[in-house]
């Protein structure tokens, strides 16, 4: 029989498929089919998707998009056919797929034209749309969009911050809720010409709540769909509920937009994936609570140990010793004096190293006391890879944190130049074994507008890290925390031990 021939470009092509890029050619343009060693390539492609911002009059949001520059001998120059540019969806979309609103175009475009200089854009209001957005060539390794939104008064106050992420197919959210006080959405949005057909399961403390949903929500292509998570289920209001979304067809983009009454609003963007341990990075020093909720989707119950890797050192919290978290249920606690005036990361370890099972995680941190609260989310996130970056940091208000839990280590942390001018600066910043340090001086000479601030590991141990943006109003402590992935700017390419072609049988 004849087989047909697999090369190992066509390894490649699947690869860059799987994983969402399409950097398939060596810097110089040559074929990397020939490649005798692992290569990583840039990405000649990336794409992300941003939420609707709010539905309140009083919104003002701003855009800022950024690719940092070139780093290392495999990455990619910007050409004369690199863009990296955000585009309104289609339109917001009932869960049923009726057109709810007409987006209003963002003032100026949102489009990078050079690697090293983030550019800004702004949409204020209710109608402002939820964004999909690519960029390629070279402006496409480590693209980054940060979408900031103030509400200054009315049910949905707060200072929300999320970055912009990359559509998938498989999302946890644990910390959500259908408390009677909350107002949470999880927000799908389609970038593709074709609709995608999304799942959503909730899951409280006694198990998966009963889902009045059976057929699945369509997203039609190019546009958004927000469902309020309390009409999912007819299930008594639950104060601690894990949101899994799973795609049937197509991919999305998923985030919750969490409305609280008393503590204000913010984004809480998906978890990294199920794993026996957890970093949560950049919890900040003076927060007034803080409440970890977690759920374990295996067959087996999550024994969690908690440990809190502070400034000085790695410390276990007073009276919140351990979490036990049974098979498919959500668990929590409160830490209503975590921090004690020290920035840090809660650590999340098998209580018995020989019986670990999978779990997600995720904090609701609060900042403020009385009436004057403010709330922000913080998922467990990986450790940084090759580089991270964070978008739309500021003059003041900006705080960069990095957690070593294990061993020391060194990172490169770089600050670009304004969107308005200014000149970048770098540091090697290092960070002790089994501790966190903030990094807050670290602003661009002569700084016009905002800033992009890139995280690159030098040596040591793995790194985590968040960036908190404080924008305080009327004695209000608004705030919004983002953790810094790896910006996956890179694809390898596998080393070919053998001639892949097949012959005759």
């Amino acid at each position: 029989m004849k087989r047909p021939t697999l090369s190992l470009m066509a390894v490649a092509t699947a690869l860059a498929a799987v994983t969402g890029f399409a950097a398939l050619t060596a810097p110089d343009g040559s074929a990397a089919a020939g490649a005798k060693a692992p290569a990583k390539l840039p990405v000649e492609r990336s794409s992300l998707l941003c939420p609707a911002p709010s539905t309140s009059e009083v919104a003002e949001t701003d855009y800022t998009s950024y690719t940092p520059g070139a780093t290392g001998s495999g990455s990619a120059k910007a050409g004369t056919a690199a863009k990296a540019e955000l585009r309104a969806a289609a339109g917001a979309a009932t869960p049923g797929g009726t057109a709810a609103k007409k987006p209003a175009a963002v003032k100026a475009p949102a489009t990078v034209t050079e690697p090293g200089k983030p550019v800004a854009a702004e949409a204020n209001g209710p109608t402002a749309p939820a964004l999909t957005g690519s960029a390629t060539g070279g402006l496409a390794p480590g693209w980054t969009v940060q979408q900031t939104t103030v509400v200054p008064a009315g049910g949905s106050r707060g200072l929300l911050g999320v970055t912009c992420t990359a559509p998938d197919t498989d999302f946890w959210f644990p910390g959500a809720s259908t408390a009677k006080q909350r107002q949470d959405y999880v927000h799908l949005t389609n970038p593709d010409d074709t609709a995608a057909v999304a799942d959503i399961q909730l899951y409280g403390a006694e198990g998966e709540l009963a889902s009045q949903l059976n057929d699945g929500i369509p997203v039609p292509a190019h546009s958004t769909v927000p469902v309020l998570l309390s009409t999912l289920t007819g299930a008594a209001p639950a104060a601690d509920v894990t949101v899994h979304v799973t795609t049937r067809s197509g991919r999305v983009g998923a985030v919750v937009g969490s409305a609280d009454d008393k503590l204000g609003s913010d984004w809480l963007p998906a978890t990294a994936d199920p794993a026996s341990t957890a970093v949560l990075p950049g919890i900040p020093a003076d927060a007034t609570s803080v409440r970890l909720v977690a759920y374990a989707p295996g067959e087996d119950d999550a024994e969690l140990k908690i440990q809190l890797v502070g400034e000085a050192g790695t410390i276990v919290p007073a009276g919140a010793e351990s979490l036990h978290v049974k098979s498919g249920m959500t668990a929590a606690v409160d830490f209503p004096d975590l921090t004690r005036g020290e920035a840090g990361a809660l650590l999340l370890t098998p209580s018995d190293p020989k019986k670990s099972a999978p779990f997600v995680a995720a904090l609701r941190v609060v900042r403020g006391k009385g009436d004057k609260q403010e709330v922000a989310y913080i998922p467990a996130t990986a450790a940084i890879g090759a580089r991270a970056t964070v978008a739309d940091n500021r003059a003041t208000g900006s705080t960069l944190t990095l957690t070593a839990p294990g061993a020391a280590a060194q990172v490169k942390v770089t600050a670009s130049a304004g969107t308005g001018g200014g000149t970048p600066v770098s540091k090697t910043v290092t960070v002790k074994e089994g501790t966190t340090t903030k990094v807050t001086e670290l602003v661009p000479a002569g700084l016009k507008g905002s800033y992009a601030v890139t995280v690159e590991p030098v040596s040591g141990g793995p790194v985590h890290a968040a960036r908190m943006l404080a924008l305080p109003d009327d004695g209000i402590p608004m705030f919004t925390i983002q953790t810094l992935v790896d910006d996956r700017g890179t694809v390898e390419v596998p080393k070919a031990k053998q001639d892949l072609s097949v012959l005759d049988d």
